[in-house]
């Protein structure tokens, strides 16, 4: 019998008990030995869970307990979970996590932390819920050169723009409605802001180049300044508005970043909602892989940690599956250096002199036009493709002309590459 031990009995640690023991003869046959829950570690009592009876307060009872060989951290936060983690690791147990924040900050540690002490440091379920992404990045994709990684990695702020699309709510709404249906947190900073789609391309990111990528470094950008009337004009560019997170090898550097961008309905991710993630991986062998499912909730995420265990205890002797080096240079691309077109919204004292001077200050635009906005003094257009710190130099002269009286939107318009 394998014993596991379970960290933070919050939404997915209950739901790896509540796996464990719901599918128990399934995971044996699978796993090829019987998986138990032997200490749930808490610092709540829960007088009516199944699991009253495992729950212990110190921490000490299960790492000084040598029939505890797995140890699943779901407390979340770089804390206790980083003492707790290194503790068990240096402890010989093998630890699984979903905790994409620590894994994002200490993934080069703790990963060297395993492998001098001969277990593992798996963590499947970090990106993209129950969908199998990191395992195949590692394995099934390991003969390829990835050269990039494109997807929707959170599922509250897709829940979000899809409400707006849909029935025409504005953000605030849209943002109520996700809280009320339990996809957004009472604080949900972390998912609108960008924050938790930012860890999730760095972790990939690192797998993928086979290199650390410092979330830090990544630009990082949310939703929270979307508007219907961004949703209307992208819909009459042939387009949807989704908060896109990727990465790319360019030469010896990553470029990565998370934003909003105005996105093709051509592309398979258009047609992404609701909560559910979708990720794109582009390999020099198999071209475009895409991966996609539920990103997050209990018993999706529970499967992948599930998952992760099982694949443990199937290949004990299997150890040192990633390596990350930190770089001690910067390895990613300024954002300022990368190119792409933008997409900028305008209230114009005087439109037509306003028009004049957008197409004089950045070249080649397109205007476009809606009849769902009845504004004369609204200007819409696309520029080419030129880079970011060249853009905002000129925005920032054009937002200081006479004939323009606010920049109401500048989004970024997605192309693959």
């Amino acid at each position: 019998m394998t014993n596991v031990a379970i960290l933070g009995y919050g939404v997915v640690g209950s739901g790896v008990s509540e796996v464990i023991r719901r599918n128990r003869e399934n995971i044996r046959i699978k796993a090829g030995d019987e998986i138990s829950v032997k200490y749930i570690l808490d610092i709540r009592d829960f007088p009516d869970s199944p699991d009253r009876d495992l729950i212990v307060f110190d921490p000490d009872v299960i790492f000084n307990d040598p029939e505890v060989s797995i140890v699943v951290e779901t407390i979340g936060g770089t804390g206790a979970a980083y003492e707790f983690t290194m503790r068990a690791l240096k402890s010989r147990k093998h630890v699984v996590t979903s905790n994409k924040e620590l894994v994002a900050a200490y993934g080069p540690e703790l990963l060297q932390t395993a492998r001098e002490n001969g277990v593992n440091y798996l963590f499947e379920a970090s990106v993209g819920g129950g969908i199998p992404i990191i395992r195949p990045l590692n394995q099934c994709l390991a003969a390829n050169e990835i050269s990039s990684i494109t997807g929707i990695l959170n599922g509250t702020t897709n829940y979000i723009l899809t409400q707006m699309k849909k029935k025409g709510e504005d953000y605030t709404n849209a943002l109520r409605e996700a809280q009320k249906n339990g996809y957004a947190e009472a604080n949900p900073a972390a998912d609108i802001d960008g924050f938790d789609a930012c860890r999730k391309i760095a972790i990939l990111s690192s797998i993928a180049y086979n290199e650390f990528v410092d979330y830090r470094g990544i630009y990082t950008e949310g939703i929270k300044n979307i508007t219907i009337e961004d949703m209307v004009y992208a819909d009459e560019m042939g387009a949807v508005i989704k908060l896109v997170a990727l990465s790319r090898r360019e030469n010896d550097r990553i470029f990565a970043r998370v934003s909003p961008v105005v996105l093709p309905k051509s592309s398979p991710l258009a047609n992404v909602e609701d909560e559910f993630n979708a990720i794109v991986v582009k390999g020099d062998a198999v071209g475009d892989a895409m991966f996609y499912g539920r990103g997050a909730g209990k018993l999706p995420t529970a499967s992948a940690v599930v998952a992760d265990i099982i694949d443990i205890v199937r290949h004990p002797g299997d150890i040192g599956r990633n390596n990350w080096v930190r770089n001690g240079n910067n390895n990613l691309v300024d954002i300022d250096d990368t190119e792409t077109r933008m997409f900028v919204r305008m209230k114009a004292k005087d439109p037509s002199r306003a028009k004049e001077m957008a197409q004089n200050a950045f070249g080649g635009v397109e205007f476009v036009r809606t009849g769902k906005i009845n504004d004369e003094n609204e200007i819409a257009f696309t520029t080419e493709n030129m880079k970011e710190g060249r853009f905002k130099r000129i925005l920032s002269d054009v937002r200081n002309s006479e004939a323009i009286s606010d920049i109401t939107s500048v989004l970024r318009i997605f192309e693959e590459k």
